[in-house]
């Protein structure tokens, strides 16, 4: 079944549950002049697809349907993959006890209390859109849209959002994003304030980003890297250790569904149905806890000394970060969190016996 693997990037099991799936969604009638490609054959060439990122032209020549076709079958089939995957597997937490799972991942793996995830963006590199001018051109000179992600510690997505013109800053996608919507308005329903572990001080529950991201009392970011002192940069490497797991993430989606380590040659509508098609499968994957899909070292890891060893995937390929400019004014309440966790992490009660070794 390795053959099989290596083309569609799925187990036969897998494919077989998502077939089942999406077979009443994406099935088509015979005609008098001739008969439907069946689900299974629309399914098998989108998968091939994502896998690759082949051409349509290439798979129709692998696959005997016309290009046009082809790719109309591939944008039908993401658009049913997204319908039964995303309720199921691309959820945006919605209830404490699911926050407080998340919390709990980040704080028993990497030491990193009250986190809700980790958020970041990363450019998807597209074809010149008809009569856009400059507004899918990035600072890197090509043109893309751009994903804005949060992880959580097991490698998921727990919230999207594409489709914002690659010209757009880190800063300026999240402050235009549903996320800060609800963040500000209280609707993701997140825990209240609670003491950190050990302690009697009480913190919020926070997301954290790296420095192109505001500085929150709901998102945590690192101190700016100049004239830092012992304590700043603890703190900075504990939460980039925490950090770790959405470069992970980005990493392992680019180098699985390899439609992204090319220019998709589609407009921007079709790449994000591409894009939310593929996190799905994503997050669907890592529910299966598969070994063909994450293998042993693929992802980051740490050694017995706690040295980071880089996941192979870092040496296949990474998709370009989104990142630039500087999100400035942060509130006084939220400079004094970081503080407070700053202090926190060089404390009996936060500290690791390493981190002064890593700094």
């Amino acid at each position: 079944m390795k053959g099989f693997w290596d083309l569609l990037r799925i187990s036969v099991e897998d494919f077989n549950f998502l077939l089942e799936k999406v077979a009443p969604h994406i099935t088509k009638k015979d005609t008098h002049l001739r008969k439907a490609i069946s689900p299974k054959e629309r399914l098998s060439v989108t998968l091939r697809f994502l896998a690759t990122g082949e051409t349509f032209n290439s798979l129709s020549f692998q696959y005997r349907i016309g290009s046009t076709t082809l790719s109309r079958i591939v944008m039908e089939t993401c658009a049913a993959l997204t319908s039964v995957l995303r309720e199921e597997y691309l959820k945006t937490p919605t209830t404490e006890s699911a926050w407080k799972a998340i919390a709990k991942d980040f704080a028993d793996k990497w030491n990193f209390p009250h986190c809700l995830g980790a958020v970041d963006g990363k450019h998807i590199f597209i074809q010149p859109p008809a009569n856009t001018g400059s507004m899918f051109y990035n600072y890197k000179s090509r043109f893309s849209i751009i994903l804005l992600a949060v992880v959580d510690a097991q490698y998921k997505f727990v919230y999207a959002s594409a489709g914002t013109q690659g010209r757009v800053s880190d800063a300026g996608v999240f402050a235009q994003s549903d996320l800060i919507v609800a963040m500000d308005k209280g609707l993701l329903h997140v825990p209240p304030d609670d003491t950190l572990p050990n302690t009697n001080v009480m913190m919020p529950y926070m997301f954290i980003g790296d420095e192109a991201y505001p500085l929150r009392t709901d998102l945590m970011k690192p101190y700016p890297f100049r004239y830092l002192n012992m304590d700043q940069r603890i703190y900075n490497y504990r939460l980039s250790r925490a950090r770790r797991f959405v470069e992970n993430a980005f990493g392992i989606l680019a180098n699985r569904f390899r439609v992204f380590r090319t220019t998709i040659c589609l407009n921007p509508d079709k790449v994000v149905n591409v894009l939310f098609a593929c996190l799905c499968l994503h997050n669907f994957l890592r529910s299966q806890k598969s070994d063909a899909y994450v293998p042993p070292a693929y992802v980051d890891y740490e050694d017995a000394n706690h040295q980071l060893v880089e996941g192979e995937w870092r040496r296949e390929g990474v998709l370009q970060s989104a990142s630039m400019g500087r999100a400035r004014n942060p509130s006084v309440e939220a400079k004094k969190q970081r503080d407070t966790l700053c202090q926190y992490f060089v404390s009996p009660a936060g500290s690791v016996s390493w981190q002064e070794d890593m700094v």
